[in-house]
């Protein structure tokens, strides 16, 4: 296979102006419907001449579980009536910013997918120690209004999961109260059933003792958070109530957390998470799952053989991840090499798989600390996630840069600070207490209309993904350029339709190479910049050649 690698970057073209100056450019393109305005995300003036080449293609409107979901930690996002916490009536104002349920337009974000993070009472802000799992937390709602989201969604083409928590509930559940009650008594024959209680020492960490007896219950997590016997019929007999009642409402499926610790001395983890799955699929043929589990890829594998739709890839993301190392380093050819080793041996364990990239959540520090608040960095980062196999997950805030201030001391509720709107507007939400976020690059009021912003970014990538479903859905087939260590270059294919993603992670040198011999009458079909293109040098296909600039990438397929 040829390769040419350029070390100096390619300048085809004579001007007379440097493009930051905003001068035109007159020179001829060769390969004209390769080369984008700044639109593409990356930085400087507009130029002229030049034809994006996503303005030709058309969103392809999802109808099935591959989506770009967006996380919504909900006390966080938006506050609708003034009372220092986020709700279901903020998410609903806000929908239109995610998206507008016109796919010809470019001015909301694009996802069609959104996670809510716990919403159902609890005494805690995170809701994850649930106390009820059939109603809605009054500080964020009620049902009427979580149907009406619903309702606003589907308008949009929106699929709404919700963050589950099969693992454990709150102390205040009714069944855990009655077990309290039951158990002093010496019954341990009818609620406690639904729990882990012993009388006497357990002998193993995480058991909690009752105040004044000799009975333990289990609570990994906490005192407040008492372990479901997951192996107990009746355990189970109230989880399908529970499914049946949000998928009857319209939820698309669940985010299911801990999935780790569903593996016990009495509990096969995959046998349950096999029959919560299958058991949902009665009310909702199509439902889609995404497990939080925090373990190695290779536990990972064992898991889908629950049938399971997803698991979170971790190992791909936060600080000391695959993107992360890939777009910090300069160097992409690892990054392939692991996304095809994953993704051929996720297929090989549940046929039906669709990974879950993402890059931070609520539990960890944000990603544009990772990449030290560097905006091409966190750019790269990006196009890297976003332009996987699989489903992608944004973190709300992520695509505006929000960062964890400095002096968090380990406090988780500074992961989940209030959505920055408008940097001119003092955000009225504190339901995380003192905890908040830092916006260096503003809100969103800020970037929604600068064409360089990491929310322009965001919104480009999204719809280059949208505008190739093959992306989502095909399944990755070989690496490429292995030779050269800033590229991370791989092919994908789905229904017979072949594409090749390249992304330049070198933050200073432009590379070529040949890429005629892979995909046949190449074109160019997406294109980002996270670096300043400098002199005009965007991607190009000359002769079966691909030139990039440094910190770019590009999907490419062959010419229809």
């Amino acid at each position: 296979m040829k390769k040419i690698i350029s070390l100096l970057l390619i300048c085809a073209m004579a001007i007379s102006c440097v493009v930051l100056a905003g001068c035109d450019k007159s020179a001829d393109n060769k390969n004209d419907t390769t080369a984008p305005t700044t639109a593409a995300g990356g930085e400087g003036a507009q130029t002229t001449g030049y034809v994006d080449p996503t303005e030709s293609l058309t969103v392809q409107v999802s109808d099935d579980k591959y989506r770009n979901f967006y996380h919504i930690w909900v006390c966080s996002f938006h506050d609708s009536d003034g009372d220092e916490t986020g709700d279901l009536q903020g998410i609903i104002d806000k929908l239109d910013y995610l998206n507008d349920g016109d796919p010809t337009t470019d001015t909301d974000l694009g996802v069609d997918g959104i996670w809510l993070s716990p919403m159902m009472p609890s005494d805690s802000y995170h809701k994850y120690d649930v106390d009820d799992y059939m109603d809605v937390d009054p500080e964020f709602g009620d049902l009427e209004t979580f149907d009406k989201l619903i309702e606003e969604c589907d308008k949009r083409g929106i699929n709404v999961i919700l963050d589950l928590v099969l693992n454990h509930c709150g102390t205040g559940h009714e069944f855990f109260q009655n077990a309290l009650t039951e158990v002093k008594a010496g019954d341990f024959e009818n609620h406690a059933k639904y729990y882990k209680f012993t009388a006497g020492i357990p002998g193993v960490e995480g058991w909690r003792q009752l105040i004044g007896t000799s009975i333990w219950y289990e609570g990994q997590f906490s005192g407040e958070m008492p372990e479901w016997n997951l192996a107990y019929q009746g355990t189970r007999d109230y989880f399908e109530e529970v499914a049946k009642f949000w998928l009857e409402r319209g939820v698309d499926g669940f985010r299911l957390d801990a999935v780790k610790y569903m593996t016990d001395d009495e509990t096969d983890g995959v046998e349950f998470l096999d029959w919560f799955y299958t058991t949902s699929q009665k009310y909702n043929p199509d439902v889609y799952m995404v497990g939080e589990n925090w373990q190695g890829n290779s536990q990972l594998y064992v898991t889908y053989e629950s049938g399971i739709d997803s698991q979170f890839a971790f190992d791909f993301a936060t600080g000391g991840g695959h993107f992360a190392m890939a777009a910090n380093s300069g160097s992409g050819k690892s990054l392939a090499a692991q996304l095809m080793k994953f993704d051929t041996n996720s297929v090989e364990a549940n046929e039906n798989v669709i990974s879950a990239m993402f890059l931070s959540n609520h539990d960890m520090i944000r990603s544009a600390n990772f990449f030290a608040q560097n905006l091409p960095y966190q750019k790269m980062g990006a196009a890297a996630y976003l332009l996987t196999p699989g489903n992608s997950f944004t973190y709300y805030g992520e695509e505006i840069g929000a960062v964890v201030p400095g002096d968090y001391s380990s406090n988780d509720a500074y992961f989940r600070g209030a959505m920055n709107w408008d940097d001119n507007v003092e955000t009225t939400i504190w339901c995380t207490a003192e905890a908040y976020s830092e916006f260096p690059y503003g809100g969103v009021a800020q970037q929604v209309d600068d064409d360089n912003s990491l929310l322009s970014f965001y919104r480009r990538a999204i719809k280059i993904k949208n505008q190739n479903p093959e992306i989502a859905r095909g399944h990755i087939t070989e690496t490429y350029f292995q030779d050269v260590n800033s590229l991370c270059a791989f092919t994908i294919e789905y229904e017979g339709k072949e594409l090749l993603i390249v992304h330049n992670m070198d933050p200073d040198e432009a590379v070529s190479v040949t890429v005629s011999d892979i995909i046949e009458n190449p074109v160019i079909r997406g294109d980002l910049y996270a670096a300043e293109v400098v002199d005009d040098n965007y991607s190009a296909i000359e002769d079966g050649t691909l030139s990039m600039p440094a910190q770019s990438s590009v999907v490419i397929a062959s010419a229809e």
